[in-house]
């Protein structure tokens, strides 16, 4: 199962885009503290996210859940990738009825996924 919840600060104001598809894809940069070692900085995409999905500020502490993709693409005539959290969810942490929420449905999932014993 392909699932993370991801806690840590907007480290920039989220952007907003439309793809040739139609869909409406928004950018996060998260910062993840990590106790007695750098932060890492993990990039987030939430596609067809809901209105006000930008209006997070850059240094808000926030919470995302969803799944890690690895993409792969052409530039300058080569291939790169990229991995990244691809969101379904990215809520700001002090609504804390959507965190829980959120992470619960995480958790309902993972204990269904488990085998029965």
């Amino acid at each position: 199962m392909n699932v993370v919840v991801l806690s840590g600060t907007l480290s920039r104001v989220p952007e907003g885009r439309e793809l040739p598809s139609g869909s409406r894809l928004v950018n996060y940069e998260v910062t993840v503290p990590r106790p007695g070692e750098r932060a890492e900085s993990v990039p987030v995409v939430w596609v067809d996210p809901p209105q006000g999905a930008e209006a997070i500020d850059a240094g808000a502490e926030v919470v995302a859940v969803g799944r890690i993709r690895r993409r792969f693409f052409r530039t300058g005539g080569a291939t790169q990738s990229r991995t990244e959290v691809v969101a379904e969810l990215v809520v700001p942490v002090s609504r804390k009825a959507a965190v829980r929420k959120a992470v619960g449905r995480v958790v309902a999932a993972l204990e269904d996924a488990a085998p029965q014993r």
